[in-house]
């Protein structure tokens, strides 16, 4: 089994989800080789760690009913597309799980995780989190 930056130094090396240098999920990830993903993840770094600690701010506040990233964008009025990946990179941390509810979005009638502080995770069976 690797370990996180072996798979994240293959990845990247690859065309994969991080610049060279930077690990995900503590810097923005990408998928593929196309420019466009890479330019994205660099457009947002300088804004990240606020980004990151904005939706898990909003996360923390909602205690056990949880959020789901749709609701974060409505309420904040930021675009879905700035939030959004936080949440995968907050998941990949350890500080958020998947509540095992879902709830609809509004704007596509879709049904989207609903994510909740560590503290809140629901009990996995054999009694872990």
């Amino acid at each position: 089994m690797t370990d996180l930056f072996d798979r994240e130094f293959r990845a990247s090396r690859d065309g994969g989800y991080s610049a060279p240098g930077f690990v995900y999920p503590h810097s923005a990830g990408f998928k593929g080789s196309a420019e466009t993903g890479r330019e994205a993840a660099e457009a947002i770094a300088p804004k990240l760690g606020n980004l990151q600690r904005l939706v898990l701010e909003a996360v923390n506040a909602r205690g056990a009913y949880g959020l789901t990233p749709e609701e974060l964008s409505d309420n904040r009025e930021i675009g879905r597309v700035s939030v959004q990946p936080r949440f995968s990179e907050l998941k990949a941390k350890g500080l958020i799980v998947d509540s095992g509810k879902r709830r609809i979005n509004s704007s596509s009638r879709k049904r989207a995780v609903v994510w909740v502080a560590r503290e809140y995770a629901p009990l996995m069976e054999g009694g872990d989190a």
